[in-house]
């Protein structure tokens, strides 16, 4: 870090910090994603490595772009581009939605976004407004791969955890039955793209429970 100067918090999460920083020689601004301690929690630390060797094979106009990667103290330290803002801050300032223009836009660019990361065999898994990067000039980056996982060949037997997506964004028959993973980020798209038009989640559940009910009322039972 004596390479850079802390310009604030980013943001926080129970795995870690985001902190903007400037370079001291290069006055270039980045994002600099700090992990709690890795090597005592083995899942930061899974989480950590993941996110590293992906995003080193992901390379898109629409996703973050990893610039440096370092381990100081028992912490890893990813250091990103810096992105102005993220779509839950632009949400926040149109609580009517944004315009059908803009967010044919925003939506055009996750989409390629999602869809490379598909043709590479990896599903992002936490499509959300918090992740959604947002420049000046109106590009979109997807970013957070730690919940991003390499799709498995039938024949490999893969097994993946039940958590992906944050809560409201989480595909309504997960954990029910074997599905193919590529609609998770499928769903988690559809409902931002309604939350951009109207402003408001889509389905904003307080539980688990709460969370199939509002589904359910809007798309109707579940039928496997």
């Amino acid at each position: 870090m004596e390479h850079y100067e802390s310009l604030g918090l980013l943001g926080e999460g129970s795995y870690g910090t985001v902190l903007k920083c400037r370079h001291r020689d290069s006055g270039r601004l980045v994002a600099i994603k700090k992990f709690v301690d890795s090597d005592d929690d083995k899942t930061v630390k899974k989480i950590a490595l993941r996110e590293i060797k992906l995003l080193r094979q992901l390379h898109h106009k629409n996703l973050v772009n990893l610039l440096e990667v370092w381990k100081r103290r028992r912490r890893w330290y990813l250091v990103f581009e810096f992105v102005e803002r993220t779509l839950l801050e632009d949400l926040d300032q149109n609580p009517g939605g944004l315009d059908d223009s803009t967010s044919r836009q925003y939506l055009f660019q996750i989409l390629s976004a999602a869809a490379f990361c598909h043709q590479q065999n990896i599903i992002h898994r936490d499509i959300k407004p918090e992740n959604v990067l947002i420049s000046q000039g109106g590009v979109v980056k997807l970013c957070d791969f730690g919940f991003a996982r390499t799709l498995a060949s039938p024949a490999e037997g893969g097994v993946y955890t039940d958590y992906v997506a944050t809560r409201w964004y989480r595909v309504f028959h997960l954990g029910m039955s074997n599905i193919n993973f590529l609609p998770v980020d499928v769903w988690a798209v559809g409902c931002l793209l309604l939350e951009m038009l109207s402003g408001q989640p889509l389905f904003p559940g307080d539980s688990d429970l709460d969370q199939i009910h509002h589904i359910v009322r809007c798309v109707g039972k579940y039928s496997p």
